[in-house]
């Protein structure tokens, strides 16, 4: 499933506005520029890259929990790609909360994440091990989706491990109880979620940054 330009933008109208706008890729990896949704493929993105592997070799070195290094308010969306489930449980609602402290109000998070109730329904049918699609990093499972890439782990990747899970509706209240104004959530017609939250007012108690550091 995927989300375009035109079922955005009617949930998220500043989705519209002209000029130079900052996209907060978190979890980025190695993935590159054509793989962004395709709101996000047009001139006026700037996109900054955060991950916590050094090796993908991101703008920002940083873990979801603690962006810092980026001004609160500055970022006008934020793109979240199958990078939640990678964190442990108790950390997620810390990870939701900076991504409602970096946006603009008016601005938006976008993320995808897969679909734990739609993934446990195959492994109870007795599909754990069977191919859903093929990724950049080979073949993925619903039990790969369930627990994290099995060969990527093998290979010394454990970051790629998953530590948690969402359904829609599970989603949905993270993201509400991170202080998002609105939430939409999409199940997906396979495996992942996708969910928008627009946020309104300027956070408060924002993260102080030093000085010279982060979007301006």
């Amino acid at each position: 499933m995927k989300i375009s330009y035109n079922e955005l933008a009617r949930f998220v109208p500043n989705l519209r506005m002209t000029g130079r706008k900052h996209l907060l890729h978190v979890g980025c990896g190695s993935a590159p520029k054509e793989r962004l949704p395709e709101c996000f493929r047009t001139g006026d993105w700037n996109e900054i890259r955060v991950d916590i592997d050094p090796a993908v070799k991101p703008d920002i070195v940083a873990d979801l929990t603690d962006m810092s290094m980026v001004r609160s308010g500055t970022i006008d969306a934020v793109w979240s790609s199958h990078s939640l489930e990678h964190l442990e449980d108790y950390q997620v609602p810390t990870a939701l909360v900076e991504f409602r402290r970096v946006l603009r109000p008016g601005g938006f998070a976008l993320i995808t994440t897969p679909d734990l109730e739609f993934v446990a329904k195959l492994v109870s049918e007795g599909k754990g091990d069977g191919v859903l699609y093929t990724s950049p990093a080979g073949p993925i499972t619903p039990l790969d989706m369930m627990f994290g890439h099995k060969k990527s782990i093998a290979n010394g990747n454990h970051y790629m491990a998953h530590r948690t899970g969402f359904t829609a509706q599970r989603l949905k209240t993270k993201l509400a109880n991170a202080g998002f104004s609105e939430v939409r959530v999409l199940p997906g017609k396979s495996y992942d979620l996708w969910a928008v939250a627009v946020a309104g007012a300027a956070a408060t108690n924002p993260v102080p940054t030093p000085a010279g550091v982060g979007v301006r």
